[in-house]
């Protein structure tokens, strides 16, 4: 199956789906004997494309409810089997109505790790960070906690109820537990779940980034691929793992302990197989100069377009175009040109990139020949990694803690509504007529349909 027909396969199974607005409680029971996916992973799709089809376009944009949980929520709330599931920082899973917030369910999974007991970081307290994943050939929930001790452990839970189904350490041997952090969306393909390591904030401490993938039935040995590098090389973008069609993960690596030759496999795009094996990979030119001021790719999730295209866009404000399957090697893109400081994750329709920047939201064409033109940009405003639907952008201005709906073709704004404090790198999710963002203290909802 080509990326094409494989995109527009995918969308054709979930437009059904995407046009239904939230569950109502009544609804619901028959979303419990088989549970559906409306937005089961980070931005909603294995290409992280942030598109959802079939939402009603945008109105007045208001709040529709607010609900307080025990912690704050870095990842992604899922919609499945016509429940919201988000994940705290305090290492609970909660399924809430989507309609008025109710708790249905809850799952205190652990203790999370306090931020004074580690050597460095921004996240206090450390539990649950990366997005979760919910696979339908399951009907589990997948995530990563960190718990006391510290460790990190991969929970499977029943999405009807939360019940736990299995548990097991994911922490790598490479590394110490104590200076690594999971703050990748998680990955489900090929039978496999699959999610990244890297370090605290400040790179502090003894770790060394992976990807690693463990069986969706929880048994059978863990793989991983290892960042060959002395040190760091964190896999820390939080959209995570971008699966092609075939089933093979493209993630972006931070800056390495290598700052001149030889490389050291950072800072840069790698293509792995299901298997985790290396297949191909791309590095600037600039690449020790990079690690040197941790200026490197590792921010922000590699995007794949239909046309066989990668765009990448890292710290440094240099954007590269790559080839799928053929990388480049070291300083070899197809182009590059300015671009933005990106962190996050982007989302994409057809050739156009919206692109999450440190100073406002940009669209980036890539043309036919690979070519890379800015489109427009936002300036000062919504910031964080965007999603699309209804006719417009949706992004959160992390600063101000204001959830902006951006017209397509300029940035113009054309709705907005405040949220409250948010973390950084909040992403919306979108259902029906609403818009779902976590915040510092909870959920939001927002209607504008």
């Amino acid at each position: 199956m080509t990326h094409r027909a494989f995109a527009a396969a995918a969308a054709a199974l979930l437009a059904a789906v995407l046009t239904a607005p939230p569950a109502s409680p009544r609804h619901r029971i028959a979303a419990r004997s088989a549970p559906t996916a409306v937005w089961p992973v980070y931005h909603r799709d294995p290409l992280r494309s942030g598109v959802a089809v079939g939402i009603p376009p945008l109105g007045r944009l208001r709040r529709a409810w607010s609900r307080a949980l025990d912690g704050a929520v870095y990842a992604e709330p899922l919609a499945v089997g016509g429940l919201l599931i988000v994940a705290t920082e305090n290492d609970t899973v909660y399924a809430l109505d989507p309609i008025d917030g109710r708790v249905v369910w809850q799952r205190h999974l652990g203790t999370p790790v306090p931020l004074s007991t580690l050597p460095c970081g921004d996240i206090n307290p450390l539990g649950i960070t990366g997005t979760p994943a919910y696979d339908p050939a399951t009907g589990l929930v997948y995530l990563v906690a960190e718990v006391t001790g510290p460790r990190h452990l991969l929970f499977a839970l029943d999405v009807r109820d939360g019940r736990v189904v299995w548990s097991r350490d994911v922490d790598v041997p490479f590394s110490t537990p104590l200076a690594t952090q999971q703050r990748t969306a998680l990955a489900i393909g090929s039978g496999m779940v699959y999610f990244g390591f890297g370090g605290l904030w400040g790179d502090c401490g003894a770790y060394r980034g992976a990807v690693v993938g463990v069986p969706a039935t929880g048994r059978g040995p863990t793989i991983t691929y290892e960042v060959p590098t002395a040190r760091e090389g964190a896999v820390w973008a939080t959209a995570g793992p971008v699966m092609d069609a075939h089933g093979n993960l493209y993630v972006a690596t931070g800056n390495g302990a290598a700052n001149q030759p030889p490389y050291d496999g950072t800072d840069s795009v790698l293509e792995l197989t299901p298997q985790l094996r290396l297949r191909s990979r791309f590095a600037p030119a600039r690449w020790a100069q990079d690690n040197a001021t941790d200026l490197d790719l590792g921010s922000v999730s590699p995007t794949l377009l239909a046309d066989g295209y990668v765009f990448i866009a890292g710290k440094s404000g240099i954007g590269y175009v790559l080839r799928q399957s053929a990388l480049g090697g070291i300083g070899h893109p197809v182009s590059s040109a300015p671009v933005c400081a990106s962190f996050g994750g982007t989302a994409f329709v057809g050739s156009t990139v919206y692109v999450p920047c440190a100073d406002g939201i940009r669209a980036v064409a890539v043309g036919r020949g690979g070519g890379i033109t800015v489109l427009w940009h936002t300036g000062a405003g919504a910031s964080g990694p965007p999603v699309v639907g209804g006719g417009a952008v949706w992004s959160v201005n992390t600063g101000t803690g204001v959830l902006d709906a951006l017209a397509p073709r300029s940035g113009a704004v054309r709705a907005a509504v405040a949220l409250g404090p948010v973390p950084h790198f909040v992403t919306p999710t979108l259902w029906g007529d609403r818009v779902f963002v976590g915040t510092s203290a909870g959920v939001v909802a927002a209607t504008g349909a």
